[in-house]
């Protein structure tokens, strides 16, 4: 009897052991995937001019869909079923978060556009809370505090908003918190995992926004795609963007199905901190002061903080829910790792 409770912890450490790895694994491929398509963003936009957000996202989804499609073809993602309206739910709000984020960078303050992006996640706390019967211990709602504190601190600059920008946001915020949202929810209720829902999404968000993005780009910018002078530099941006965003889709719905989307938000924002980092490497550092780099410390703390607090138990919980049993939760995340640990 005690050499068979021996196999059996001995299993269950290496399966923790396991998890742990790809979990880690997951999130370096995230935060590589998102500010690496971040810089190369910031240069096709700033050094070449292609201005165009919408329709360039619209690219970004056809060429994930084009790897979808691969990934079947090769038996990665086997055949699976998504209810109508559960897709159009999602892409609807993943359209209105893609849109609302650019229209929100376009009217309002850079300033209040990060305190935005801040206030996805009490959004999304309040989603789980309510949705999903979450409930958080008292470090985890203070680490998640002290994050919000630190990433301010360092990104927070000028204030100002007007009536249309705050419109612009709220849409924004609650949209992208949805759709983050859903990516767990949908994993968990249909017993699907990252790779096949991604399979689902991708050619419904492609078509949409290659369809309504270059009249968006046009009502923003007041300039046309079809007037962009293309160079072999500028294509060669594009076509690298499209392949970073290949990563960075996949690897967010791996993370938020592995995760939750509060943890993804708040961990997310190490990619901010690194971005910062990044940039007054290469584009100078004129922007580095005390106050910043005080703030990247005490986001990180917090990070690290949440990190902990969430993993304790009693840190986050989720009580049984109606609408997706716990064992089917299991089952789902059980068949997204199979899939994910052979990728």
């Amino acid at each position: 009897m005690d050499i068979l409770k021996q196999l059996k912890r001995m299993s269950s450490g290496s399966k923790d052991d396991r998890k742990v790895a790809l979990d880690g694994a997951a999130w370096m491929f995230n935060i590589v995937t998102s500010v690496g398509i971040i810089m190369v963003n910031k240069a096709l936009m700033a050094t070449y001019g292609f201005t165009f957000a919408t329709t360039l996202t619209g690219l970004h989804f056809a060429a994930t869909t084009l790897m979808t499609l691969l990934l079947k073809r090769l038996g990665y993602i086997g055949s699976s079923s998504l209810p109508v309206s559960d897709l159009l739910k999602f892409v609807l709000c993943a359209n209105f978060s893609i849109v609302g984020m650019n229209v929100s960078l376009m009217w309002n303050s850079v300033g209040f556009y990060q305190i935005a992006k801040l206030s996805m996640i009490p959004v999304s706390c309040f989603l789980e809370v309510v949705l999903d019967n979450v409930r958080y211990s008292r470090d985890t709602k203070l680490s998640i505090l002290v994050v919000l504190l630190g990433v301010s601190i360092c990104t927070v600059t000028d204030v100002s908003v007007n009536a249309k920008g705050f419109i612009a946001a709220f849409i924004a915020v609650w949209s992208t918190s949805l759709q983050q949202y859903y990516v767990h929810f949908l994993q968990r209720k249909h017993e699907i995992g990252s790779f096949d829902l991604l399979g689902h999404t991708a050619p419904p968000q492609a078509a949409s926004l290659l369809l309504v993005g270059p009249l968006m780009d046009y009502w923003l910018t007041n300039l046309r795609i079809d007037a962009y002078h293309y160079t072999l530099t500028s294509t060669m941006f594009i076509t690298l963007s499209c392949a970073i965003a290949i990563g960075t889709n996949l690897s967010q719905f791996i993370c938020i199905g592995r995760f939750t989307a509060v943890t993804f938000q708040v961990l997310g924002h190490m990619k901010t901190i690194l971005v910062l980092i990044l940039g007054f490497i290469f584009f100078g550092k004129e922007g580095l002061n005390l106050h910043v780099v005080v703030g990247m410390m005490v986001a990180v703390v917090g990070m690290i903080w949440y990190g902990r607090a969430s993993s304790q138990p009693g840190g986050k919980e989720r009580n049984q829910s109606p609408a997706v049993d716990t064992s089917e939760e299991e089952i789902g995340l059980v068949k997204s790792s199979e899939v994910e640990e052979k990728i």
